[in-house]
């Protein structure tokens, strides 16, 4: 039996014919909010309790209309199915201007649905093409521990363990991971 949203998705490895790699627009907030729902419930379920992400996942996976909006977050769709959706700012995650050329790396997510098909890794492609058009050589990510191993695939390096406070206190495990420009 078919699931209705199923038969939208691409088949793996489908080509960039299938699919559009955008700026996200705030029009987006809703879809882009349901895919980082289905992802962080499906995909950080191996890495995290799950009390912690009872607790967890009605924070993180709130799309923030500032950040849809701020020209620097991409989505990639096919119709009206957003299947990743990811971006940078100059502003930290928790709202501190940042340093000249340093960068963040803002909620990077895949659909579950074509995890490891490559729309993640394109997808990171665009955002770190854009940073580096506007000047960035550092950008700084806070990875679930989940996306280590994606992070560290695309030449990102662990800094070290973090516990991200969340608004109601609750401190959500995670890993400090950069990259910098080589030039490549």
């Amino acid at each position: 039996m078919l699931i209705p949203h199923e038969r939208q998705l691409p088949p793996p490895n489908a080509g960039a014919m299938d699919t559009a790699l955008r700026p996200a627009m705030p029009a987006d907030t809703e879809a882009v909010g349901r895919m980082l729902a289905r992802s962080y419930r499906a995909l950080l379920a191996d890495d995290y309790e799950p009390a912690l992400l009872r607790e967890a996942l009605p924070l993180i996976s709130v799309a923030r209309p500032g950040l849809i909006s701020c020209g620097t977050y991409y989505l990639i769709e096919q119709e009206d199915r957003v299947l990743a959706a990811g971006g940078w700012t100059d502003v930290s995650p928790h709202g501190a201007p940042g340093r000249a050329g340093v960068g963040h790396l803002r909620h990077l997510a895949t659909d579950p649905l074509v995890a490891r098909c490559g729309y993640g890794s394109r997808l990171l492609g665009q955002v770190i093409q854009s940073a580096r058009a506007a000047g960035i050589t550092e950008l700084r990510c806070q990875s679930t521990l989940t996306a280590v191993p994606f992070h560290a695939a695309h030449g990102l390096t662990v800094v070290g363990e973090i516990d991200v406070r969340l608004p109601t206190g609750v401190l959500f495990p995670a890993v400090q991971m950069r990259w910098l420009d080589d030039g490549d």
